[in-house]
Order: structure tokens, then sequence, then C-alpha cells
């Protein structure tokens, strides 16, 4: 008779085994160093900091430290909520911050378009390179510069509106001009910056998709509406998700440099408040109770945007 043998490859079974665990991370350890610099940041500088929330329930004392404080529970959060400073505070950080949204958010994307249109590679690096250096300015150099080009007296921009008969404006003195400023200046800075993701997920596109549409009669246009706008999607949306759970954290640095007293009706945001109340006052339980509600706030944005994200397409950040 003869004897059936089974010659099937068949799939090693997963050893769940210290050894198991010990040799995998043996394999990886090169990367598994690599990753190490980015967890000890994140641990000391992100985890453990979370330690100190508990001084928003407390009357925190230097002296006494964070154990020997007074408890007094949901005061400072009550405080806040009646402070009448309260709501212009967080309206004027949710304006500020939506129109960076708005009009900051999609200037990555069109440059990355309108590079990835340019077929002059020289000329193509060129405008790179212009619109990257920026970024490396500091927000105290980028500040001081907007001072100069809007000072109502030696500024470009006044000596120009003189120049076509009008009278100059002391940009930075009117209230109504602060958020103009800001995002404008946040969108020179950044703009060449945010689209290197961009025109990254633009090399993972087929070309033989614009060349089958070329072939069509599909104008550029046509072509960057119907092929490339949906390939860099998904890093669209992931990058939308992520920049909604900051738009609470509108940039304390630069708006503390530009703004002043004529103009906190609309300059005057909620990090600002955190910084005088916390640090300059000393009142550190009410200043971390008020950063830690926005947090709080933030998540709440993250968690809507991405659940609505995972329901209207394929891409979420979970």
């Amino acid at each position: 008779m003869r004897q059936h043998v089974d010659i099937r490859p068949t799939t090693p079974r997963r050893s769940n085994a210290p050894g198991g665990l010990l040799s995998k991370l043996k394999r990886d350890r090169v990367f598994l160093l690599l990753l190490l610099p980015a967890i000890i940041y994140y641990v000391l500088f992100k985890y453990a900091p979370m330690f100190g929330i508990i001084i928003t329930f407390k009357k925190y004392e230097v002296f006494k430290g964070i154990w020997e404080s007074n408890w007094v529970g949901f005061k400072y959060y009550i405080m806040f909520f009646q402070n009448p400073d309260a709501w212009p505070l967080f309206r004027n950080t949710l304006l500020l911050g939506l129109y960076n949204l708005i009009f900051g958010f999609p200037a990555p994307i069109l440059l990355a378009l309108l590079l990835n249109e340019v077929k002059v590679n020289l000329v193509k690096r060129f405008v790179q390179t212009i619109s990257y250096l920026p970024h490396f300015i500091s927000t105290v150099v980028i500040t001081g510069m907007a001072a100069m080009f809007l000072s109502p007296t030696t500024g470009i921009i006044n000596e120009f509106l003189v120049w076509l008969g009008m009278e100059p404006i002391a940009f930075l003195q009117k209230a109504s001009w602060f958020r103009t400023i800001y995002i404008t200046t946040e969108i020179w800075q950044e703009i060449g910056w945010g689209s290197i993701i961009y025109l990254a997920a633009l090399t993972t596109i087929d070309p033989q998709l614009y060349d089958a549409a070329e072939m069509d009669g599909a104008s550029r246009i046509k072509r960057m509406w119907h092929i490339t706008l949906p390939g860099i999607m998904p890093a669209i949306v992931i990058l939308l998700i992520l920049r909604v759970g900051h738009i609470l954290e509108s940039g304390f640095e630069k708006v503390y440099l530009l703004y002043n007293p004529a103009t906190y009706d609309t300059a005057d945001i909620i990090p600002t408040y955190v910084y005088r109340m916390g640090i300059v006052q000393s009142n550190f339980s009410y200043g971390a109770a008020i950063d830690i509600f926005m947090g709080l706030i933030g998540l709440v944005f993250v968690v809507s945007v991405n659940r609505i994200a995972r329901k209207v397409g394929e891409t979420s950040l979970w």
C-alpha cells in the first residue's frame, strides 16, 4: 500500500516564549537605538510633566511643594469660567486658529501643486529653496522684520501707500489689523516647509496616470484635479486632523512679540493670558488649569475630526 505524505508547506507557529522576544529585540536593535532618542524625549518632556497636572487641583506654593500644598478641587477651573475675560480670550484664540487653518493649511498644498507643474528643474529648486528659508529664521527676527515693514514712518508698506496718495497706517497699533498680520507672516514663514510632505506624497503617484490622461485630452487643471489631488488626499486628511488638534495653540511667541495693549481686543489669546497669570503673577495653579482645559478641547477636536474623516473617507489616524 502506498503511504500518502502531505508535502504542503506549513506556516511555522509564532513563539511567545521569552527567547523569541529577545531574538526580535536583538534583530531590530539598530532600529530601536534610532528610536531611543525620540522615546526619551517624549518620556522626559511629554509624559513625565503630566504628574504636574495635580497642581490644578491645589493652591500650589513653591516652598511647600506639590504634596504639601492645600487641596482646592475645581476652584481654578470655576474661576476661569466665571472670569469675564474668558469668552473674549477663547474667541480670539479660536478665531486666530480658524483663520490660520482656513488660509494657512491650503497654502503649502497649493505651492506643492504649482511646483509639481514646473518642468524646469533649476526654477523649481530655486523656488523651493527660497520658500524654505523663512522657516529657519527666528520668530524674533520675523516679528522684527514685520515691525520694520509696517512702521508708520519708515516702513516700506506705508511708503508705498503714501506714494499712492493715501495716509500711512499704524498697522501694529490697530486691533483690526492684528489677525491679518499674524496670518500673513505665518503663511510666509511656513508655506515652503509645509509643502515638503506634499511634494514627497506626489512622488508616489504613478506617472503613467498622467500619460494616459494626457492622451485622453485632459488639460493640466483636470489632471491636477482628478489625479494629483486624489493622490495626496490621504496625506492632506492626516495633516488636517493633526492641525485641528492644535487649533487653540496659536503661536505664543509671535503673538507675544507682536501684540501690545492697543491690540488686546483681538490679539490677547489664552497662551498669553496663561503666561501673564501663571508666570508673571506666579499663579501657577490657575495658569495650569486653563492650559489643561484647552488641551482637553483640542483632544475633543481631534477625536471629532478623525471620526468624521473615517465616516466620509477611508483615511483616519485610528
